[in-house]
């Protein structure tokens, strides 16, 4: 056994075949997303090196980043090999990733059309399971101030109080807010629910002198916007 764990480690590949040998002399970029993972989990199984097992973990996925970081900490650890610790760092490391992105994205100093709130959304929305209802305010020249979660719900919704929303807003000074929900199934045509409770904000923020600028609602990869639309 001694000699098996010896063996199985990525010191004991061919020096072509090592990811952190490969990222230190020809740099990170040209490392597979396979070879990556493989650095995060260290070592594979009796079967199969850790790239092998990466690329299995990722054909799972079909190949696709995105998918792979929706797998929980319990579904990662069916693939032989992967234990619990495994599975926590190829997590936490996807989302890192997320937050990279997030953080390049914020930088935008202002909100101009739907597909900007969208792209500041996206990273938190695209992917969830289950519905949120988030909040992003603006101040007059339209730039962002802040998002904010106002509520979590099910799988076919989530409750919205008005209050919340223009409770937030006043706190921080907006001027104007856009407000967001995903749809879970894809489906990214508005409810009825979705329509009253547009009228309803829409109306809140004409009396307290905030405008509602538009409700998004998202999928994974696209979204609907009541302004665009026409309907608000």
């Amino acid at each position: 056994m001694e000699n098996y764990k010896q063996l199985s480690g990525i010191k004991s590949w061919a020096e072509e075949d090592r990811p952190r040998e490969k990222l230190l002399d020809k740099g990170r970029h040209v490392l597979t997303e396979a070879e990556l993972i493989a650095i995060l989990i260290g070592s594979g199984s009796r079967d199969e090196t850790a790239v092998e097992l990466s690329k299995r973990i990722l054909a799972s996925t079909g190949n696709n980043l995105n998918e792979l970081g929706k797998l929980t900490v319990s579904e990662l650890c069916r693939f032989k090999g992967i234990g619990e610790a495994k599975a926590i760092s190829i997590i936490a490391a996807l989302e890192l990733g997320r937050r990279r992105k997030e953080t390049e994205i914020v930088k935008r100093e202002k909100i101009v059309t739907s597909k900007d709130a969208f792209e500041i959304m996206k990273p938190f929305m695209a992917d969830l399971p289950h519905e949120e209802f988030w909040l992003l305010m603006l101040n007059r020249a339209n730039s962002f101030i802040k998002k904010e979660l106002i509520s979590r719900g099910g799988v076919s919704g989530t409750v919205v109080d008005t209050k919340i929303i223009f409770k937030a807003a006043c706190e921080n000074y907006a001027s104007s807010i856009i407000i967001c929900h995903n749809h879970p199934s894809g489906n990214l045509k508005p409810s009825d629910a979705d329509l009253k409770i547009t009228k309803n904000i829409k109306e809140a923020g004409r009396i307290m002198e905030i405008q509602l600028l538009d409700h998004l609602i998202i999928s994974e990869n696209s979204f609907y916007s009541f302004a665009d639309e026409g309907v608000i």
